[in-house]
């Protein structure tokens, strides 16, 4: 092994004839790894080449990303495993539970990932070369290996983003390496390569499955479920090179054995690092909380996941200077992430017999016995089915098992809207999910009320539990609840074409009636809402629902036969009326019956905003509601003409987010009728500005005491000591606090909300009530703090503030969004009052 680490993968002597066909990458390429980055269309021919000329090699597509290019994983063990490897993978699920019977083969399965984010692109060219290594017959060692494991390499999880990353570089790379970092080649412009082709980092959306990728890719990976995952990575080019074990936060459901494997990783890479003179770290910065990483899903599913970061990064480029002066090659790089591929494949080997038997055990213990506090999870069928619905898809894409909960009293949980241990019942409507099942952990992780912070400095998130994400009515449960049966939801019944009412009727519940609205808007149909409850001839419905009339659309050909093909289309239940005569609220003829105009949308972007939040609204527009939207460039705002849009989304922005010009123009569109919404950061562009009413505080004295208390707090910290330093920063932000948001119901940005809206907190950003807006989302007090970290400094703070909430501004309106409502796109609550600010408001 060590010979094998140490030689220079750059340098193979072919001697076999049976081998000849094959060619290296240098041979194949033209030019040596780490000279250049190679597109990604090279690294599939490559891939296609060796798998070509070797028997013992699948080379398996399995999707495509949103600008088609292909994602494959390669699976390669030994002829004799190859010979068998359905059985082998079905036998792994039968080790999970998932599949019945006793296994009869004892192969573990390896998988390693590459390049989930772009700009990391060492990860595909150190994929080629273990790819090579490892296919090559005349290696014995990894023959060997191979012996007793199947390894799946996916080359490229983010091909879109690598791509835009190395075909900028090599336009801009020198002939002559130039590691000079001001050089251009080693500073990315926004967006960056890091990001898929809708700006989703797809390192966070594993469990989520938002973005296309990540839904194929874990089709296939929980259809293999392998006990050891390890995800590629670089991190900053004045960084060495990290490898597990993870640092603290660990999550509690997490094994000894998960932790002694990492260590044995780590010990074992260690050691070829220590030979070669190279420097590395472990157990810091990189956790084992948020659940939706590349390494802590694995873990959440039985295996070993293991971050891998090695030093560089997209600014290094083919080469650049760190801030001791050496240069970080190309080549360097991939030899350390090399290293780390083989060292795993060699550590898999050893300890083969052993990461089956505690996979296994892993499965059989936790879903016979959950450690976790709270064993059974229901969510109330009363709850707004829409996100019910939604719920239930992301549970199918995990493999998390549900049923009815059937008719039983007496039971007592934690109640998640409330915060409190309740006494409830269940009905054969409610849905229960518990955690004696195969995927027993993953299930606890996400509904866990509450999740065990061992320590406050963290990576990510540190809330994220579904009910609240979706804003359902839900329990925790300590003891064990069995379902009464499969859990059927209301199937939908077809709308019929009929003689035509006076109007269509449809109710405003989530992203789906958003998306029929987009629908309607978009052939032509006027749509309506009344902004108060209304009943007629026995059918009630709130404000905010959606009306479809007659009368206004007298000119749509087939009018009748397009809205209920439409409502088809989404599965939306039409109700009828043949009268515009309320029994209850506002007539349909009422100045209270607004029109929704379809507003022209544009969307901010470029440098200066977060392109993570910017992707998230231009994917949630084109994949979720299919609606036009313009993207434009924050640079250049103050120059376009405004007038052609009525709706302008700003993203979160840091620094001063618009510049004064560009401040001056948005605010003369705004007067003249435009609707800005502004979201998280880009809030600050408004706050404390004149003409604006957004206030950081009610009063001078409040603002006063407030600076006095700070400066206070900040002579005290003066001397705390120097290694606490970065805990003392954290206790003025938040990572993923969880707040209880009590929502105007009566204003459209209410509307859908039943009230209640739960805010996903990742800043200290805390404003006044409006005094002449209208507060449409608070919070309250401090007690609607739910969960999640949030600094001291801050927490007893934020109650009596706004969250979301609009001002008119002349003839048009701003909103605030003080909190990102669809982050990650996973954030599903969140979209239906974005999509309030969108269309209702205003109108």
């Amino acid at each position: 092994m060590r010979k094998l680490i140490l030689l220079s993968i750059f340098a193979f002597s072919i001697t076999l004839s049976s081998w000849a066909q094959i060619q290296t990458p240098e041979q194949f390429l033209g030019y040596k790894p780490g000279d250049r980055f190679t597109p990604h269309h090279r690294m599939v021919d490559y891939f296609e080449h060796v798998a070509a000329n070797n028997p013992n090699i699948k080379l398996l597509q399995y999707g495509e990303t949103n600008e088609k290019r292909p994602l494959l994983v390669a699976i390669i063990s030994s002829g004799e495993n190859m010979a068998k490897i359905e059985q082998i993978r079905e036998d792994n699920l039968r080790r999970a539970g998932i599949l019945e019977g006793e296994p009869t083969t004892s192969i573990p399965i390896n998988w390693m990932s590459f390049n989930v984010h772009g700009n990391e692109a060492v990860g595909m060219e150190a994929a080629i070369s273990t790819f090579y290594t490892l296919a090559n017959p005349a290696n014995e060692t990894a023959q060997q290996w191979l012996k007793n494991q199947v390894i799946i390499i996916d080359p490229c999880i983010n091909p879109d983003g690598r791509d835009r990353y190395s075909n900028w570089y090599n336009q801009k790379m020198n002939t002559t390496l130039q590691p000079d970092l001001q050089s251009v080649e080693h500073n990315e412009p926004w967006p960056g390569g890091r990001a898929n082709h809708y700006l989703f980092d797809l390192n966070r959306d594993w469990a989520w499955q938002v973005q296309v990728e990540s839904q194929q890719r874990m089709k296939l990976y929980n259809q293999w479920l392998p006990q050891l995952h390890l995800d590629f990575h670089e991190q900053g080019i004045n960084n060495p090179f990290y490898m597990a074990p993870a640092a603290e936060p660990l999550h509690e459901q997490l094994t000894e054995w998960q932790h002694e494997f990492q260590d044995i990783f780590g010990r074992n890479t260690a050691k070829y690092f220590d030979e070669a003179g190279r420097f590395y770290f472990t157990k810091e910065r990189f956790d084992l909380l948020y659940p939706s990483y590349g390494d802590s899903y694995p873990m959440f599913n039985g295996a070993i996941g293991m971050t891998i970061e090695q030093g560089g990064g997209g600014q290094a480029g083919i080469g650049g200077y760190n801030a001791v002066g050496d240069t970080v090659t190309l080549s360097y790089r991939i030899a350390g992430h090399y290293t780390a591929a083989m060292s795993a494949a060699e550590v898999t080997s050893q300890n083969a017999e052993k990461l089956l038997a505690e996979y296994e055990k892993f499965y059989n213990e936790n879903s016979s016995n959950p450690i976790g506090k709270y064993k059974s999870f229901v969510i109330k069928g009363e709850s707004n089915p829409t996100q019910v619905g939604k719920l239930l898809e992301l549970l199918d894409k995990n493999g998390i098992q549900y049923g009815k909960a059937g008719s039983k009293s007496g039971l007592k949980g934690f109640a998640y809207q409330s915060g409190e241990e309740k006494s409830f019942a269940t009905t054969d409507q409610d849905i229960i999910i518990n955690a004696y099942q195969p995927k027993s952990v993953l299930t606890q992780v996400f509904f866990e009320p509450n999740p065990t912070l061992n320590d406050s400095i963290t990576y990510d998130i540190t809330s994220w539990a579904l009910p609240y994400a979706y804003g359902l009515e839900a329990y925790a449960v300590e003891n064990r609840i069995d379902p009464a049966g499969a859990y059927q939801a209301a199937e939908f019944t077809a709308n019929q074409v009929g003689n035509t009412p006076v109007a269509y009727m449809a109710a405003w519940e989530g992203t789906r009636d958003v998306a029929f609205l987009s629908a309607l808007l978009n052939a032509g149909i006027r749509v309506k809402y009344p902004e108060f409850p209304f009943e007629v001839e026995g059918k009630s419905f709130a404000a905010g629902s959606l009306l479809i009339t007659k009368g206004g659309n007298e000119y749509v050909a087939n009018f009748d036969q397009k809205v209920t093909e439409i409502a088809n289309k989404f599965g939306v239940t039409l109700a009828t009326t043949m009268s515009g005569y309320m029994d209850k609220g506002k007539d349909f003829g009422s100045p209270n019956i607004r029109i929704i105009q379809a507003p022209k949308v544009a969307l901010i972007g470029g440098s200066g905003t977060s392109s993570l939040n910017y992707g998230a609204i231009w994917h949630f527009f084109e994949q979720e509601l299919n609606y036009p939207l313009v993207n434009l460039e924050l640079e250049n705002i103050s120059r376009y003409d405004l007038s052609k849009y009525d709706v302008l989304i700003m993203p979160s922005t840091w620094g001063a987010g618009l510049s004064a010009s560009a401040m001056e123009h948005v605010t003369e569109w705004i007067r003249a009728g435009g609707k800005m919404i502004a979201l998280d950061g880009a809030v600050n562009a408004f706050a404390n500005k004149e003409g604006f009413d957004l206030k950081t505080f009610d009063t001078e004295e409040e603002k006063e005491a407030a600076e006095k208390e700070a400066s206070d707090l900040e002579k005290e910290e003066r001397l705390a000591p120097y290694q606490e330093g970065e805990r003392v920063a954290i206790s003025g932000g938040a990572a993923g606090a969880i707040y209880e948001i009590s929502m105007d119901e009566t204003h459209p940005l209410g509307y859908g909300t039943g009230g209640k809206y739960y805010t996903l907190k990742n800043n200290s950003t805390r404003f006044a009530y409006l005094s002449k807006g209208v507060n449409a989302g608070i919070i309250a007090t401090n007690e609607a703090y739910r969960t999640g970290y949030i600094g001291y400094k801050i927490k007893s703070k934020m109650g009596e503030s706004m969250a979301i909430g609009t001002e008119r501004v002349g003839r048009g309106h701003v909103i605030y969004f003080v909190d990102d409502p669809i982050f990650r796109g996973f954030w599903e609550a969140g979209k239906l009052l974005l999509s309030n600010a969108i269309f209702m408001v205003g109108q």
